[in-house]
């Protein structure tokens, strides 16, 4: 039993020995560990806030109809929910009693007008029976005031004639602008009771407003940046089928929130395939500025050491160019974008990096590329700096 535990034992230690030697310097008595790679790139990234803030759909403007004159309502000529174009006719108010009332005040008008020229004809007469001294001067003012009283009942009676003529055009309710109508308040056949009464709410969507919070520390960058240019911002949401909307930088706060260190910016979006809708949240890209000519690798290759990241290049070993292993290169990164990670120092462009298996690697391991080297995508980039 000695014996048999001694000899389990030397060959338990000489299986170890000879696993560590596989990891040793070159590897060269296996086949390699097999490894994802790809090549570092140099691409232009678009500088971003990071982590993107969650944005607030808002519609670009809000119009609450009401109806300006009291009646019953005798036609809807929409559906919930359709999309309206200004001047768009939405209600008609019964309009029997507005065109009687227009009628009377015509009618009071021609009388009134009547009456005035009458007036006048009296009046000139009594100014030349003034001129040759047969009237006195109380009568020549009596008539003068009469005629003038008529003028001022003329005039009410058109001011009068007016109001009817809108309140008849009142009865027929338009929509103020471009965008899409509510849920009905009043149904055709309700009565009206204006000014107090709401019919419903329209929404203008095209273009419209992400608004969006960020932290004070960017302000800064942000009104630096919009010096010179718009910026562009992207808005994001899940199950998207479509492109992510695109829109600019319109609108800073005059404030800083002192509770939460936050600023809130709007930003405007044509919105023409009405992708976004007010309610909706959004996650908000903001673009800053673009870091030209970086060079770029997929984010799994970075690795965390004790004092640095790095990454796993891979190269010819230097005493058979035939074998590729490993080396330990530790580089300094940048931003980050869409599983991209930027290398200011420590990669050139070209090198080629294990983007998976690096559990097996060290140093000087020989390798076995299970793949095609695929460069890193050329994106845009996040983290504003």
């Amino acid at each position: 039993m000695k014996k048999f535990l001694f000899l389990s034992t030397f060959a338990l230690a000489a299986a170890m020995l000879a696993n560590g030697c596989s990891r040793g310097k070159n590897n060269s008595g296996g086949a390699g560990v097999p490894v994802l790679v790809a090549l570092a790139v140099e691409t232009n990234l678009p500088v971003q806030i990071d982590p993107a803030p969650v944005g607030h759909v808002m519609p670009y403007s809000t119009v609450t109809v009401h109806s300006q004159i009291g009646g019953i309502i005798s036609e809807v000529h929409f559906k919930e929910g359709d999309e309206v174009k200004s001047n768009a006719l939405l209600f008609t108010i019964d309009p029997r009693p507005m065109q009687a009332a227009l009628a009377a005040a015509r009618a009071a008008l021609a009388r009134d007008q009547a009456q005035l020229e009458n007036a006048k004809i009296q009046f000139g007469r009594e100014q030349k029976l003034f001129d040759q001294k047969l009237v006195s001067q109380d009568d020549y003012d009596t008539s003068k005031a009469g005629m003038d009283a008529l003028a001022g009942t003329v005039a009410a009676d058109q001011a009068a004639v007016t109001n009817a003529m809108l309140n008849l055009e009142f009865t027929a309710i338009r929509s103020p602008i471009d965008g899409v109508v509510g849920a009905l308040q009043l149904y055709q056949g309700n009565v009206v009771k204006a000014p107090d009464d709401v019919l419903l709410t329209i929404n203008q969507i095209h273009p419209i407003y992400v608004q969006f919070g960020v932290l004070e520390q960017f302000l800064p960058e942000i009104k630096r940046e919009m010096r010179g240019k718009m910026l562009p911002v992207a808005a994001t949401f899940e199950d998207m089928n479509v492109p992510p909307p695109q829109g600019e930088l319109t609108f800073i706060d005059n404030t800083v929130d002192a509770t939460t260190g936050m600023i809130q910016l709007k930003a405007t979006f044509s919105n023409e395939n009405s992708a976004l809708w007010p309610g909706q949240f959004v996650n908000v890209e903001l673009t800053l500025s673009e870091l030209t000519n970086a060079v770029v690798v997929p984010t799994q290759a970075m690795q965390t050491g004790q004092t640095n990241q790095f990454v796993y290049v891979v190269k010819p070993d230097p005493t058979n160019a035939t074998i590729q292993i490993v080396e330990e290169r530790p580089v300094t990164i940048g931003i980050n974008y869409e599983n991209e990670t930027v290398v200011e120092n420590g990669l050139q462009v070209g090198e080629t990096v294990v983007t998976d298996g690096q559990l097996r690697l060290a140093p000087g391991v020989k390798v076995s590329v299970k793949s095609s080297i695929q460069p890193a995508a050329t994106a845009s980039a996040t983290n504003a700096p």
